[in-house]
């Protein structure tokens, strides 16, 4: 059965990750990038991750996993070699009632973390319901090459834009408008023109004035 895609809000939320080797970096890495306060339990730091995640600030526990850890969490990730360890985070999230994922153990997951392509705030996200993270990989990588950084560009001016049509059309025309602002043929003038003129003809659209 397909899952309910979300995009979670975890600026200044809990996350704990058990486990701290390669992988675990990994994870670490993006959930510090969605703005989570980022603990760390694992008996030893691996080299792998102290030189991935040098420069970030996390809470760092050289402890064994236990139950204490996580009882404030918004979400855990569970990224160790043991599977009595991970199934027991697993349970325990349960019962805390706490999101949990256990690195490719889909039967032991609330939710799967997706493929992403990012672009600036623009996010693609490609999941295959748990069952090959690999192909999502795949398809992320073919898909980097067509969705690139003047992609993440245009949705900023594009949010302007936006900004500015909320405020000065009407309700009943706003869908139509930010269609075709949107729309190829107004990336493509973006692309070619540039931003400052793409935001002249964009305001133009919007006002109705030349």
């Amino acid at each position: 059965m397909p899952k309910y895609p979300v995009y979670l809000e975890l600026r200044n939320k809990q996350a704990v990750l058990v486990g701290a080797g390669a992988v675990a970096a990994r994870k670490a890495r993006s959930l510090a990038a969605a703005g989570a306060n980022v603990r760390v339990v694992a008996p030893a730091i691996e080299a792998a991750f102290e030189e991935s995640c040098k420069e970030l600030n996390f809470e760092i526990i050289r402890d064994s996993y236990s139950k204490d850890y996580i009882q404030d969490a918004f979400l855990v990730i569970a990224a160790t070699n043991d599977n009595a360890i991970n199934t027991k985070i697993f349970g325990d999230c349960q019962q805390l009632r706490i999101l949990c994922n256990v690195v490719d153990v889909p039967n032991l997951c609330n939710f799967y973390v997706p493929a992403v392509i990012q672009r600036g705030e623009l996010q693609i996200a490609i999941g295959t319901n748990g069952k090959c993270p690999a192909y999502a990989a795949h398809l992320r990588r073919k898909l980097e090459d067509l969705i690139t950084e003047e992609h993440g560009s245009f949705l900023d001016l594009l949010e302007e834009a936006r900004q500015c049509i909320v405020q000065q059309v009407p309700k009943s025309k706003r869908k139509e408008l930010l269609s075709r602002l949107s729309a190829d043929d107004s990336f493509g003038y973006f692309l070619e023109k540039g931003a400052d003129a793409w935001k002249r003809m964009a305001q133009e659209q919007i006002t109705g004035k030349k």
